[in-house]
């Protein structure tokens, strides 16, 4: 634990303004360079993976009457230079046609250039729900940290980020649907209990019929609830495992249920952990 506390202290050093980061965290090799944008690489670690179209024309469009404000930041690599910092700049500069931008030069480790990445997004809100939950998650695992001490580094409550990582439990065509906003958060909160293809149903009648989050809570509720009172022994025994089921997910874990077995999925190690601490 004294390892993820010590990389928790770490990351919180970054979660100032960029422009204080870049004082304060980056190393530099010079002051402010104009750069061919030609030369520069995207960041493999970058975890935005949507940019809106209509924003990045705004932006072009600001550059192309004022120039760019803020530069970007990258690092020297053997055949030009690889983006730590201002991906959405660059794309927008590209956009604009321009063939040179500002950049500033830092000597990073790939470490530090993953944790920017990251950062960087996270800090000023610019990934969509789906992004950010991977974000966290990665964090997660690069630092061994507890969804608390993960609270505390980035200055989200606990709670909300133990809500956004749940939502990687949607299936694909769930992720899919969040991100095209034809069901909001709170419709993919509540269907995540179910399996895929119960999600799939819900998904396709949340859209189909414009139902409300509300409705939603309702019908899944009658998925999950046995609709015949005078239940068979072995009805009430799965019954019981959907109940088992429901608090399971409650606790932030994933399990599916077949006859009278039930099987929890794991994400990493840290949740095997913290599965034991609740049974002994």
């Amino acid at each position: 634990m004294a390892k993820a506390s010590a990389l928790g202290r770490g990351l919180g050093a970054l979660l100032s303004e960029i422009e204080e980061a870049y004082d304060n965290e980056l190393p530099k090799k010079g002051g402010v360079e104009e750069i061919a944008v030609a030369k520069i690489r995207p960041n493999p670690y970058q975890p935005r993976k949507h940019f809106d179209s209509d924003s990045l024309a705004e932006l072009s469009e600001s550059i192309k009457t004022h120039g760019l404000l803020q530069p970007i930041v990258v690092k020297e690599d053997l055949d030009g230079y690889i983006l730590i910092a201002g991906e959405r700049r660059l794309r927008a500069s590209k956009l604009a046609k321009n063939k040179t931008i500002k950049a500033i030069v830092v000597s990073v480790s790939d470490e530090q250039m993953r944790q920017h990445a990251l950062i960087e997004n996270i800090q000023r809100d610019e990934l969509n729900v789906i992004d950010l939950a991977q974000a966290y998650q990665e964090l997660i695992d690069i630092h061994e940290l507890t969804h608390e001490q993960l609270s505390q580094t980035v200055h989200k409550s606990r709670a909300q980020i133990t809500n956004t990582l749940r939502l990687l439990q949607l299936s694909d065509k769930g992720r899919k649907a969040l991100l095209d906003g034809k069901i909001t958060a709170g419709h993919a909160k509540v269907v995540l209990g179910l399996d895929t293809n119960e999600q799939a149903m819900m998904i396709d009648s949340i859209i189909g019929q414009k139902l409300s989050v509300r409705d939603v809570e309702s019908m899944v509720k009658k998925i999950k609830m046995p609709s015949n009172i005078s239940r068979s022994v072995s009805t009430v025994e799965e019954f019981e495992l959907t109940t088992l089921k429901k608090r399971l997910y409650e606790l932030g874990y994933k399990s599916s249920t077949k006859g009278y077995k039930l099987t929890i999925d794991f994400d990493n190690n840290t949740q095997i952990e913290s599965f034991l601490d609740l049974l002994f």
